[in-house]
């Protein structure tokens, strides 16, 4: 299959070496030098290029701030046949975008990243599907994410939104706070060391992601959880009550079973 890769970035790059050995692969991105180091795969700097290549698939790995835009710069020179496709973390508009683009489209979500997943090991590490869209596309992606030994999961896209508000605002937003309230210490123990590391990591997001994520719709009213179980928190704290803290962690205990 001919398939043709937006963006040159981290997750571009990994779907790139990932697939280049079984597909005739080419990439594009803003910036020709983020190419230097893709080998086996054509490197595009032209919407001409892409028009002689004619590709099958678009897996569209843009930053999530130009996933649309960078659709639309390709579409004039795709043949109509071709399926396009997303891994965007954020997926805000684009049903409606690919509904009206008169192509065939699937869309995914691989559940890692560059900033924690080992991309030599992901047998631990999930992947949506979205139901809506091509059947042969969402076949391809499963076969794909089958042979990374990932654990798929088929959501429609208004499954997926509420997904990635629970699974990701809750982390992000408690990750905001810790961010906003620490000092540095001069001998951390463990746990502030692994929070720290984790801050770091989330904070190295691209800040449009990070609002699209937090701004999600469904995101309000995960926030508004985190600060009810602050506040009954701080309640069981300024009375030291034994008796609560103790049901308290007996009932968060059974959440992470």
């Amino acid at each position: 299959m001919r398939i043709l890769i937006l963006g040159a970035g981290k997750m571009g790059s990994f779907f790139t070496d990932l697939l280049s050995f079984q597909h005739e692969t080419a990439v594009i991105d803003v910036d020709p030098k983020r190419m230097r180091f893709i080998y086996n795969t054509y490197r595009f700097t032209t919407l001409e290029e892409i028009k002689a290549f004619k590709p099958e698939l678009v897996i569209n790995a843009a930053t999530v701030k130009y996933t649309i835009d960078a659709f639309k710069q390709v579409i004039p020179v795709l043949p109509k046949e071709c399926i396009l496709s997303d891994i965007a973390s954020v997926k805000t508009g684009l049903k409606e975008f690919y509904e009206q683009s008169g192509f065939r489209y699937v869309s995914t979500h691989p559940m890692f990243g560059p900033t924690f997943a080992s991309f030599s090991n992901l047998s631990n590490e999930n992947a949506i599907i979205i139901t809506e869209g091509d059947h042969m596309g969402r076949i391809f992606f499963k076969d794909l994410y089958s042979s990374l030994k990932l654990n798929i999961f088929e959501y429609t896209f208004e499954e997926h939104d509420e997904t990635v508000a629970y699974s990701l605002s809750i982390p992000f937003v408690s990750t905001f706070v810790f961010a906003a309230i620490m000092k540095h210490q001069d001998a951390p123990g463990t746990t502030f060391k692994r929070h720290m590391a984790i801050a770091r990591g989330v904070l190295s997001e691209d800040d449009y992601l990070l609002q699209e994520i937090l701004f999600n719709p469904r995101t309000p009213a995960q926030v508004e959880n985190i600060r009810r179980e602050l506040n009954e928190l701080l309640t069981i704290i300024c009375h030291k009550d034994a008796d609560g803290m103790k049901r308290y962690l007996t009932k968060i205990r059974e959440h992470i079973k």
